[in-house]
């Protein structure tokens, strides 16, 4: 809960910027009662993954696109391992990665 009260205002359509997200993605491990009413609380719907179903009946669907982009920055080896020891340095490379991931996506499209 301290990182979700740490999350900065969600840009969207145009007025004042929401303080919260709509909804809340998470793993089975937050299945809990507690969590639920905790985001209730927030005005923040939470979908979680509930114990005991079979796989694919969550949501798996975002998950899959986010684990996909993190195989794909670990395919350059200078981000798997971080050997830089200065923030900006590092931070460079992983938006150098980002522009050639984007580039051969958009390449496959064309």
């Amino acid at each position: 809960m301290p990182l979700l009260d740490k999350v900065p205002p969600v840009a969207g359509v145009v007025g004042r910027p929401r303080r919260r997200p709509d909804m809340l993605f998470a793993d089975r491990g937050y299945d809990h009662d507690k969590y639920r009413r905790l985001l209730w609380q927030r005005g923040i719907r939470p979908v979680i993954a509930e114990r005991d179903q079979p796989h694919g009946s969550g949501p798996g669907i975002f998950r899959r696109v986010v684990e996909r982009t993190i195989s794909w920055l670990h395919g350059f080896r200078r981000l798997r391992i971080r050997w830089e020891k200065r923030d900006d340095i590092h931070e460079a490379f992983l938006g150098f990665a980002t522009c050639l991931i984007t580039h051969r996506h958009d390449q496959r499209l064309c």
